[in-house]
């Protein structure tokens, strides 16, 4: 069992089945750790060590490295950069809009399908105990619950842009605006911000 632990922390923490079968290591002996809690399964056929040294962002990472094309968004990547003080039951991700059934076991995810440039645009990459995770940028964050408001409330869009503003001040208006264009949300958003300046 100690080869598999060493073989994962040299990956970060991460690995496949087919890599670890490549290694010389039994499927036999993962479903041992597997059932002593030693390793976790995020999804079919891709494992994570659980004494890796992961801080509270590693569910992003878990998320971000099982699917490629994930990116943290809405109530997720709000509650990240501290614009609401809702803590989500689920991980809110975001992925194009043609993509097939995701798969994830853990963490409990919430998926969004997102079209075109609201998929692409404003993604930043977080550096994060060697790995990184995909997130959206604080202004699309912000754009987003509002583009989302009937779904997920109209008063966590507010509360974000609030606190956006406590943040960050006037400084970071241009780029808000610049997302409310793409998202077409500039007639929601603008009132609000007049109220609130």
């Amino acid at each position: 069992m100690e080869k598999i632990r060493n073989f994962l922390r040299k990956r970060q923490g991460y690995a496949r089945m087919f890599e670890m079968k490549q290694a010389g290591i039994h499927p036999r002996v993962i479903s041992d750790m597997l059932k002593k809690g030693e390793v976790e399964r995020i999804k079919p056929g891709f494992y994570k060590l659980r004494e890796y040294p992961w801080d509270e962002n590693s569910s992003f990472l878990d998320i971000c490295m099982a699917e490629k094309r994930a990116v943290i968004c809405l109530l997720s990547a709000a509650s990240y950069y501290e614009l609401i003080l809702h803590n989500p039951p689920e991980v809110s991700i975001a992925v194009p809009q043609n993509t097939d059934r995701i798969s994830i076991e853990y963490p409990p995810v919430k998926i969004f399908y997102f079209s075109g440039m609201h998929y692409s645009s404003g993604i930043d990459i977080v550096k994060n105990t060697g790995s990184s995770f995909r997130i959206y940028c604080k202004e699309k964050t912000v754009v987003d619950l509002f583009r989302y408001r009937n779904r997920l409330g109209e008063d966590l869009a507010i509360e974000a842009l609030k606190e956006f503003f406590r943040q960050d001040g006037r400084k970071r208006i241009p780029e808000l605006m610049k997302y409310a264009h793409q998202g077409r949300v500039m007639k929601v958003i603008e009132p609000i911000i007049k109220g609130i300046l």
